[in-house]
């Protein structure tokens, strides 16, 4: 990111624009979500067979009801701008506790089977105009980022997708549990939640087989002739029917996947009274050439974020030569790579940064660093750490010429398996 130099003045103006257009994109976010993608989770069955009064759906599963772990799931995913529930009028109350604290829309009550269910509940979405939907069961709350995602992504080209896995057991056709037959296990694919359809598409299936109590939505789309796509399944992503069911799924702890990323950049001294590192101001002799603020610690930090993921490096994202980023505030730069984290599900776990010059002193100013970048990355100060050296004299550094920036973001996902 090097051009020309933007002082410290500049900074203040860009705080109050972003102020303002964070709102605005928010704003703009949302409304473009709302006609897109929503998801109905179909909660209002009594899962008799369970065996316990309360429905299963309510029950715990390591301290939180097994409803809120799959509302929260797609909740999380970025491309999903509304969750609606269908729950039993007899749960009302046990629905409102499992969900206190979350943003969703207000519970409907489902019909007498799950098809009738599914039906009400489109039929109150087409409120919302939305072009698809994802139909998941609030008993699978073991649904992850990457399967929502599988299933988005196969609506892209098809109007209908559903998650599955090929059976690899031997088949058999039993009558009063005396085999019949073997059927070939070839082609033969148990299929899970959610299944994505296009919105109208559903609906309009739902309205013409009415009544028949078809044991899920693909069947429907089928017998409408519409054509649908297999997307890999996850073998986690079970259904809890009974209590055995929610023994075993209290045993299982997501699996994590942790990557690493590397950051390096370096800016020349030049004119100027102030520089930005870290995201704090230093009053100096001197400022750091750069098309932007030229925060030289954070555009290593974006770099090493962007790495984490694949997702290139900063100059793909901001070009150097795109006036729109001229002064900008680098603290931008991290943001955005921070989002593109969040919307595949990651979390950062911790960075470390080295600055490596003659001057400034970083000592008096570590600790504000620290804090900085804590805020700008939303993740607690003790996963942040700031140090410095220099360059015994040696190198551009050694001469006072600029400063040189090395960082390393660790970020985990829950695995994909």
């Amino acid at each position: 990111m090097a051009s020309s130099f933007m002082g410290c003045k500049c900074q203040t103006r860009w705080l109050a624009l972003d102020a303002i257009s964070s709102s605005l994109i928010k704003l703009i976010s949302w409304s473009s979500k709302l006609v897109k993608i929503v998801a109905l989770i179909v909660g209002a069955g009594r899962g008799h067979r369970f065996g316990s009064p309360l429905p299963k759906q309510y029950h715990l599963l390591n301290g939180t009801p097994i409803i809120r772990h799959t509302i929260q799931k797609f909740l999380k995913h970025p491309d999903v701008a509304t969750v609606q529930t269908i729950i039993h009028p007899d749960d009302v109350e046990l629905f409102r506790n499992a969900t206190e604290g979350l943003d969703i829309a207000d519970s409907i009550s489902g019909g007498k089977c799950r098809q009738e269910s599914v039906f009400l509940g489109l039929q109150h979405l087409a409120n919302y105009n939305p072009t698809h939907v994802l139909i998941h069961d609030a008993a699978r709350p073991f649904v992850n980022f990457a399967l929502i995602s599988r299933v988005i992504e196969g609506l892209n080209t098809y109007p209908a997708a559903i998650p599955a896995l090929p059976i690899t057991d031997t088949v058999k056709k039993a009558k009063n549990l005396k085999v019949v037959k073997t059927i070939p296990r070839n082609g033969l694919w148990t299929t899970q939640t959610p299944q994505g359809f296009n919105f109208i598409n559903i609906l309009e299936a739902h309205k013409r087989f009415a009544g028949q109590s078809l044991t899920d939505d693909a069947t429907l789309a089928e017998n409408a002739g519409h054509e649908l796509i297999i997307v890999e399944g996850c073998k986690r992503n079970v259904k809890i029917t009974d209590y055995m069911d929610l023994e075993n799924a209290s045993k299982y702890r997501p699996m994590k996947e942790t990557r690493t990323g590397l950051g390096y950049d370096v800016h020349a001294f030049g004119k100027g009274d102030c520089i930005s590192l870290c995201g704090v101001q230093i009053a100096f002799n001197r400022g750091l050439i750069g098309h932007s603020d030229a925060d030289v610690a954070l555009h290593a930090l974006t770099d090493a974020l962007l790495g984490a993921i694949g997702a290139g490096d900063i100059g793909e994202h901001f070009p150097p030569d795109d006036k729109k980023w001229h002064g900008a505030p680098s603290y931008k730069f991290v943001h955005h790579a921070v989002s593109l984290i969040t919307d595949r599900g990651g979390l950062i776990v911790n960075v470390d940064l080295t600055l490596i010059c003659q001057e400034p002193k970083i000592g008096p100013h570590r600790k504000k660093m620290c804090l900085r970048l804590a805020e700008i990355l939303s993740i607690t100060r003790d996963r942040v750490s700031v140090k410095a050296t220099t360059s015994e004299g040696l190198g551009f550094t050694g001469r006072n010429e600029g400063i040189a920036a090395h960082a390393i973001a660790c970020v985990t996902f829950d695995s994909t398996n």
